[in-house]
């Protein structure tokens, strides 16, 4: 009589080939549809991106295990994802172009102070979760940041607009100042030739 369960522990309920092939296929296809769903899945999570892939690990479970719930059947499952997750790193690390295709590129979201729209709109991200991204590395506003770019991996990076010292600004506007000074002695020149 086995009271523990060890039988059922150690036995598989389908085939080992079976038990390999199906966290390989569905690992694929992950891959492949986060890949499509765009960057912001990959770090940039609002509660709805949570959910998903929340529920899409328990609803490819069962493609994993298929009918078997043994040990021997999910240590063997775990090893294919870890096995095969190790092999695609090291293959895209070392292929250029399929890294590019499967990260794919950098978006720049602010060019020189500038929100793109329609780059924002292309990655489903808003200005508001934009602005939120800002905020988490220490910059109050968008009007502060030079560049802003969606990485391949989903995370932003913003490069904040160079502050102008003091002094410097205080040399650029007595430089202004002669300027303007110079033009109303022109323009009472000029008035005084009329």
């Amino acid at each position: 009589m086995d009271l523990i369960g060890f039988n059922h522990m150690f036995t598989l309920a389908i085939p080992i080939l079976e038990k390999i092939l199906r966290p390989i296929i569905v690992y694929i296809f992950l891959v492949v549809g986060l890949r499509l769903a765009g960057k912001r899945e990959l770090a940039q999570l609002n509660p709805f991106d949570l959910v998903v892939l929340l529920t899409l690990s328990n609803t490819v479970q069962n493609a994993i295990i298929g009918e078997d719930n043994s040990l021997v059947g999910g240590l063997i499952g775990a090893t294919t994802l870890l096995v095969v997750n190790y092999l695609m790193v090291h293959l895209v690390h070392s292929n250029h172009k399929l890294e590019q295709l499967i990260e794919g590129d950098a978006d720049i979201l602010i060019e020189n102070g500038v929100i793109n729209n329609a780059h924002l709109k292309h990655e489903d991200i808003s200005v508001n979760e934009l602005q939120a991204a800002a905020h988490k590395q220490g910059i109050d506003a968008l009007d502060k940041i030079q560049q802003a770019v969606l990485e391949s991996d989903g995370a932003i990076t913003f490069t904040a607009k160079a502050i102008v010292p003091l002094e410097n600004r205080q040399v650029l506007l007595l430089e202004r100042m002669d300027q303007i000074q110079q033009q109303l002695a022109d323009i009472k020149l000029a008035l005084e030739k009329c």
